[in-house]
C-alpha cells in the first residue's frame, strides 16, 4: 500500500537567513532546499567542499534563483568553529533561524575530535554549543530561532559524569544518547537563559524519529566500511512503511519547529506516529533525560568551560 503523503506548509521566509549545519547530504540538504523554496537566504556551512558544492547544485535545481551559498565548518575542531563565527559576523547580516543539524553516531571504535574530546560529545554538543555562543550577537540581532536536533535516543540513558570523555569502558550508543541528552539539556537551557537576560532569541529542539539517513550508513571518514546492519534493517522498514520514516518526513520536525508561527519554545517536536518513529510532525512530550533545569546548568557551564566560550562575552 503506498505512503500517505505527508507534509507541512513554510511561511514565506523572504529577507530571512538561515543556517543549517548537516546540510551536505540528507535530512540537512531537504531543510536547506524547504527553506530556500519559501524564500530565505541559505547558509551551508560544510566539512566536505565536494559534497557541499554538490548541495548547492541540488538546491539550485530544485529552487532556480535561490539565495545559498557555502562556508566552511567542523565541528569537530573548535578552530573551525570560532573561524566560521569570525567570518560571518564579519560580514555583519542577522541571523533569523539556525537548524543544529549535523552530526555523527556509533563510530566503531572510540575516536576523539581535534581537541580531544570524545568524538560525539565533542561534534554533536561542543561544536554546537560553541558555534551558537560565538554567533550570540547575529542571533540577537535577528531575534533568531535557533533549533536543535536531538534524538530517540536521548528518551533514555544519563550524563556520564565521571567520565564525560567515555576513556573508560566505551559505549558507543550510550556515548551517542550522552551527546544527545547534553545537546538537548544546552538548547533548553537556552531558551531559559535567553527569556531570562533578555537576549531576544528562542529555542527548541527537534528530533527526526527513525528514517534510512546517512547516520549508520558506510562512514570510511569515521573507519565504517559499510552500511550497519542497523541502518540496512531501517531501510527495509522505510521501505514497507512499518513504523520508520523516511528521509522526506524526518526533515519536517526541524522544519516546523524552527519556522511555524505557532511552533512554541523550549518544547521538543517529532513524529506523531506509533513509537514517535515516524508519521506527521507535532509537539512531544519532553523525553525524561532533558527535564532537570538542574542538568542543564551543570551542562551549560561544563561546556562553557570545555569549549572556553562565554555567552557573556558573545
Amino acid at each position: 500500500m503506498p505512503r500517505k503523503p505527508i507534509d507541512i506548509t513554510l511561511p514565506g521566509l523572504s529577507g530571512k537567513r538561515a543556517v543549517v549545519t548537516g546540510a551536505s547530504d540528507g535530512m540537512g540538504l531537504g531543510m536547506a532546499v524547504r527553506l530556500a523554496a519559501a524564500g530565505a537566504e541559505v547558509i551551508l556551512p560544510v566539512r566536505n567542499p565536494r559534497k557541499g558544492e554538490a548541495a548547492i547544485s541540488t538546491v539550485r535545481q530544485a529552487v532556480p534563483g535561490a539565495k545559498v551559498s557555502l562556508r566552511s565548518l567542523d565541528l569537530s575542531s573548535l578552530e573551525s568553529v570560532a573561524a566560521l563565527a569570525d567570518a560571518l559576523r564579519g560580514e555583519g547580516s542577522p541571523i533569523h533561524i539556525l537548524i543544529n543539524n549535523a552530526g555523527v553516531m556509533r563510530p566503531p571504535s572510540r575516536q576523539t575530535t581535534a581537541d580531544g574530546f570524545e568524538l560525539q560529545f565533542g561534534t554533536n554538543h561542543l561544536g554546537h554549543f560553541a558555534l551558537v555562543a560565538r554567533l550570540l550577537p547575529l542571533l540577537r540581532a535577528g531575534g533568531a530561532r535557533v533549533t536543535s536536533q536531538v534524538s530517540v535516543a536521548a528518551r533514555r540513558g544519563r550524563i556520564n559524569w565521571d567520565d564525560l570523555n567515555w576513556e573508560r569502558s566505551y559505549d558507543g550508543m550510550r556515548a551517542y544518547s550522552q551527546s544527545k541528552i547534553a545537546f538537548g539539556l544546552f538548547g533548553l537551557e537556552l531558551d531559559r537563559r535567553s527569556r531570562a537576560h533578555g537576549w531576544g532569541i528562542t529555542s527548541n529542539l527537534s528530533h527526526p524519529g527513525v528514517a534510512p539517513t546517512s547516520l549508520l550508513a558506510a562512514r570510511p571518514e569515521l573507519g565504517r566500511s559499510q552500511d550497519t546492519p542497523a541502518i540496512r534493517l531501517i531501510r527495509a522498514m522505510s521501505a514497507r512503511g512499518i513504523l520508520a520514516g523516511t528521509v522526506e518526513t524526518a526533515k519536517l520536525p526541524a522544519l516546523m519547529a524552527a519556522t511555524d508561527p505557532d511552533a512554541k519554545p523550549g518544547v521538543l517536536y517529532g513524529p506523531s506516529g506509533p513509537g514517535n518513529l515516524g508519521g506527521p510532525p507535532a509537539e512531544q512530550r519532553m523525553y525524561t533525560p532533558l527535564r532537570s533545569s538542574e542538568e542543564a546548568q551543570r551542562v551549560w557551564q561544563v561546556s562553557e568551560q570545555l569549549t572556553r566560550t562565554s555567552f557573556v562575552r558573545a
